[in-house]
């Protein structure tokens, strides 16, 4: 049984049979979204980072499954802007709540947050580790849109050097045999350490600093990334690569019919908005699966089964 009442921080933790339970979990959520299965129950949403998709997703799924919301948006509204620990803001919110939905800015806070709270953490983005529900509703509009995981050539294209979405689906496609192009300017590279993660885990994988046709044409996935301007501590290099790739629909003429576009949004000008109306594009669909997906997040991490 997928999570087991745990938390989740880092697919890394998820067997195959985990990940894809909690797909069909998702799939299920979808046929019948409102389910008043968590009457009763509290979830805490502590953003001490801004997001707009990810925390109203959880909500909702929360509202949905019946369960009371409680949270911040905004660290700075918090006792933490007085100087309160993570530890201690964990525990005081523990205290009311029976799962913990956390972003943080910083690395390895989630993984701290479920070591020191007594109810479930889930990882809703830490810094530029990982994001590991984005992950799971990205797999989940894989597998609605080619009817497989397995067998797939899918290309990042963008900030691969702090997007955490796209190092979250580098530790669950180590299960599937799928194949990835890494499309970054140099200043953006995929880190060292997840080109040695996909060797050692036998993901093949090649690295080039052109989007073209040719690239596009072969692809079954294109997921694009924003570069991510709040990474940056020199900001002349942000304006250097902001716009070094940008997807406009002329390029998708020679597009395989089953490409989609991905994207954890949100987008700034790396996919022209005239791809929208492109049937390639998927990327506000993707980000409404988010909401099923992150029922059954929730759902598992308090044991629960539909």
């Amino acid at each position: 049984m997928a999570l087991q009442g745990r938390s989740l921080i880092s697919l890394e933790e998820l067997a195959k049979e985990d990940i894809l339970d909690l797909l069909a979990q998702a799939s299920k959520f979808e046929s019948e979204p409102n389910r008043k299965i968590l009457d009763g129950k509290v979830v805490a949403t502590l953003f001490f980072e801004p997001s707009t998709r990810t925390r109203l997703s959880f909500e909702t799924a929360a509202n949905r499954l019946g369960a009371r919301v409680i949270g911040f948006s905004d660290a700075a509204t918090t006792s933490s802007s007085k100087g309160e620990s993570l530890k201690d803001t964990i525990m005081m919110v523990s205290n009311y709540a029976d799962v913990i939905v956390m972003r943080h800015y910083l690395e390895g806070a989630a993984r701290y947050a479920s070591e020191v709270s007594p109810v479930p953490i889930i990882n809703a983005g830490d810094g530029a580790n990982q994001h590991p529900s984005q992950t799971l509703l990205d797999l989940y509009s894989m597998l609605k849109t080619q009817g497989r995981l397995d067998d797939l050539d899918i290309t990042l294209v963008g900030d691969l050097k702090y997007g955490r979405t796209v190092h979250s689906m580098l530790t669950a496609m180590r299960h599937f045999s799928s194949r990835f192009r890494f499309i970054a300017p140099r200043e953006l590279e995929m880190p060292q350490e997840y080109k040695e993660y996909c060797t050692e885990h036998g993901i093949v994988f090649t690295e080039s600093h052109e989007f073209n046709d040719e690239i596009i044409s072969t692809s079954d996935i294109i997921y694009m990334t924003r570069v991510q301007k709040e990474r940056f501590t020199d900001l002349m290099v942000y304006e250097k690569v902001k716009n070094a790739f940008i997807l406009r629909n002329q390029m998708l003429s020679n597009a395989r019919e089953n490409l989609k576009i991905l994207h954890p949004l949100p987008r700034v000008n790396e996919i022209d908005q005239d791809v929208d109306s492109n049937p390639a594009a998927y990327y506000f669909k993707q980000a409404k699966n988010g909401l099923y997906v992150r029922e059954a997040i929730i759902c598992d991490s308090l044991n629960i089964k539909v």
